[in-house]
């Protein structure tokens, strides 16, 4: 049977949702702030208006149940948006749910497979990464909950729940028995579709992010008096070490690997003193567990030879490392099926370099993406923008994949 797709109820629906907090050409919603509260709201009316059990839970997620089905799939993503940032991330993936529930309760009526579709709060991480999905999974316990705070203000997060009007309030948690799997669209959040003038990727996994905080112990001293030769400058150390670094995670590095000195600290940081500590947080990512390893190879090899030779000391403490996680294979089929059905040769299998809700979702049922382009690539900036035409064809494609896995 021919799905019911309304294209223009979807752009009409996004235009809607993008007046919400709406900032320049793009949106600001933090997380539980009085903007993202209206466009959770809205989004329960939305769901609510054709027949959807709609409600939002104690820490914030939206959470759409549709009716009795022989066999259905949840959908969802994240409302809220980074500070100041594009109306599409997150969001698309939202309205790519719920229009597909609508269009599959259009298509069969009542007794028909069905889409569940949840908006999960603070996937952003103005409080904590990944907090409503953590929640919904139950992989938080109460006192990580209870120290969580706003990591701009300072604000606790039970706060922040009773000023948005969800204290009290049960938290919903997902039954993974109740579904076939869970599917994510998203925009790409970088150039590789739109440079390469494709309009949709189908996603093979997440990758994996490791990081580390390297630390180089020196010696203070006057600025002006000290001899360049007795130095021990720490932060002349990390500058040589991170120029050095760059050179060897190139040669360690897979064709999709990236590296990044996400913060560089010198102590005591003033002008006219030597510092005697510096500090580089760097991580890498990339899709292969294998290319992470040799990475890091790179980067502890290269610091025991820095420490050897002086005249600073140094020490590289391993922060976090999330593993890369897999789409499960046949929704990533299903998308590419649809994909050459509906626009042959448009598409490309590619992992994402971003983190999303699906990567935990996945640890309990099959989990698939979709990605479509981001113009220039631009992403967490208010001129972050996707072709109308895209949002189109991507909803199309996600639309007759669904469609394909509850089949069955």
């Amino acid at each position: 049977m021919a799905l019911k797709i309304n294209e223009e109820r979807l752009l009409s629906r996004l235009g809607a949702v993008s007046r919400i907090g709406k900032y320049k050409t793009g949106i600001h919603r933090p997380t539980y702030s009085p903007a993202d509260m209206e466009a959770r709201r809205w989004l329960v009316e939305q769901l609510g208006s054709f027949g959807h059990e709609a409600f939002i839970d104690g820490i914030g997620n939206v959470v759409g149940l549709g009716p009795s089905a022989p066999r259905r799939l949840l959908a969802g993503s994240h409302i809220e948006s980074q500070n100041h940032a594009g109306r599409l991330d997150g969001v698309l993936g939202v309205l790519y749910g719920l229009e597909l529930a609508q269009t599959l309760a259009e298509t069969y009526g009542a007794g028909g497979p069905a889409v569940d579709v949840m908006a999960f709060a603070d996937e952003e991480g103005h409080f904590h990464d990944y907090l409503g999905v953590r929640s919904a999974l139950d992989d938080m316990t109460d006192a990580e909950r209870a120290a969580v705070v706003n990591i701009d203000t300072g604000e606790p997060l039970q706060a922040a729940l009773e000023k948005a009007g969800l204290a009290g309030l049960p938290r919903y948690r997902i039954d993974p028995s109740r579904y076939a799997g869970y599917i994510e669209a998203h925009i790409e959040q970088g150039d590789y579709l739109d440079s390469g003038g494709l309009r949709l990727g189908y996603v093979l996994g997440i990758v994996g992010v490791w990081q580390y905080n390297i630390v180089f112990s020196g010696q203070q001293n006057h600025a002006g008096t000290t001899r360049m030769v007795t130095r021990k400058d720490a932060a002349m150390a990390l500058m040589k070490f991170g120029a050095e670094l760059d050179r060897v995670m190139g040669e360690a590095a897979g064709p999709r690997s990236v590296w990044t000195p996400g913060r560089i600290v010198t102590m005591p940081g003033a002008p006219n003193v030597i510092p005697e500590r510096a500090e580089m947080l760097f991580q890498f990512r990339d899709l292969e567990t294998s290319r992470l390893e040799a990475m890091e190879r790179a980067l502890l090899e290269l610091a025991g030879r820095h420490d050897a030779l002086g005249p600073c000391s140094i020490v590289v403490e391993n922060m976090s490392k999330a593993p890369p996680v897999p789409m499960a294979p046949a929704i990533v089929d299903s998308f590419e099926r649809a994909g050459e059905r509906l626009a042959p040769g448009a598409g490309m299998r590619m992992p994402s370099a971003a983190g999303h809700d699906a990567q935990y979702v996945a640890r309990v049922m099959p989990a698939g993406m979709l990605f479509v382009p981001s113009i220039g690539g631009i992403s967490h900036h208010w001129s972050e923008d996707t072709r109308d035409e895209d949002i189109v064809l991507g909803f199309r494609v996600y639309a007759e994949a669904a469609d394909a896995i509850l089949a069955g």
